[in-house]
């Protein structure tokens, strides 16, 4: 008897970090750093490396595992994929490899009593909580990069300091919208990125990216940057739709929500201040790169 799990452990695992290990290597990257981002020796991962593990030429072979391979090993290398994320992905394949797929067939081989059976329950939601959130971290990290190298982009940042937030596809509230903790601030010319996104931290952009959303936007990112006239038409030269709110209203939903329901296509949404508020700019789009983008484009 043996179980599918025992084919996964003994073939596809193997297989799996061999072929990160060389992605990996070919990136740049020391044994040493890819035996850190694996969580294996040194020695494993000379041994992956070089060939002298095993490998399952189904697996070795199959485009779908090779696809993941390259995409978990740029995000790895590049830090825009965290180990989770990683792990989760492939966690994804190896379920959906289970169910009437190449492990299925693997494991009919091995017990032929099994054949014509097949697995109709799923074991695992590709779908799942942890892997969304874990993208939309990914997206931030890819979104504060773009920011934190782009010349110049301190000179954006209001004195209340910026964030750059994303929110999971069905949010309904602000634990449901990544950020950055402590916010962006403008050290010496530099846009300061204090830590690593993290969900419910922003309370006032992820507020304004929320009533966007429920007055019907689609976005699913927002930044907050510098009120400036010139921005704004910059930014309407560029093709953005914009809209006004009133910072001093009372319900600050009501008033993005009356701002986006005038202007649906919104893209960009200001307000000029009020006492003791300083005027700001939303910059809303469909993911944390697309709206870091934008921002830079204004430089």
């Amino acid at each position: 008897m043996r179980f599918a799990e025992e084919i996964v452990v003994e073939e596809f695992l193997p297989t799996v970090r061999s072929m990160l290990a060389e992605d990996l290597r070919e990136r740049g990257l020391t044994q040493s750093e890819v035996a850190d981002l694996l969580g294996i020796s040194q020695s494993a991962v000379s041994k992956y490396a070089n060939g002298e593990v095993e490998r399952n030429e189904r697996f070795l072979g199959d485009d779908r595992v090779r696809t993941l391979v390259t995409r978990v090993g740029e995000g790895l290398a590049t830090d825009s994929m965290s180990r989770v994320e990683a792990l989760v992905e492939i966690e994804v394949l190896i379920r959906r490899l289970e169910d009437r797929d190449v492990i299925a067939e693997l494991h009919e081989l091995e017990m032929p009593e099994l054949s014509g059976y097949g697995g109709d329950f799923d074991v695992h939601d590709p779908d799942g909580e942890l892997r969304t959130t874990e993208r939309v971290r990914s997206s931030l990290r890819r979104g504060l990069r773009i920011v934190e190298s782009a010349a110049g982009f301190a000179s954006l940042i209001p004195a209340v300091g910026s964030n750059l937030c994303e929110c999971t596809p069905d949010a309904d509230g602000i634990d449901d919208v990544a950020g950055v903790p402590g916010r962006i601030f403008d050290v010496k010319g530099r846009a300061e990125i204090p830590s690593d996104p993290e969900f419910g931290v922003s309370e006032h952009v992820a507020s304004v990216l929320l009533a966007a959303r429920r007055a019907g936007s689609d976005a699913r990112a927002a930044l907050n940057v510098r009120y400036d006239p010139d921005l704004v038409a910059a930014l309407e030269d560029a093709g953005h739709a914009t809209a006004e709110f009133d910072a001093e209203a009372d319900d600050l939903d009501a008033a993005v929500g009356a701002a986006v329901g005038d202007s649906p296509e919104a893209t960009v949404l200001y307000h000029t201040g009020g006492f003791g508020i300083e005027p700001i700019t939303y910059l809303l789009g469909e993911d944390a790169e697309a709206v870091a983008e934008t921002a830079r484009d204004l430089l």
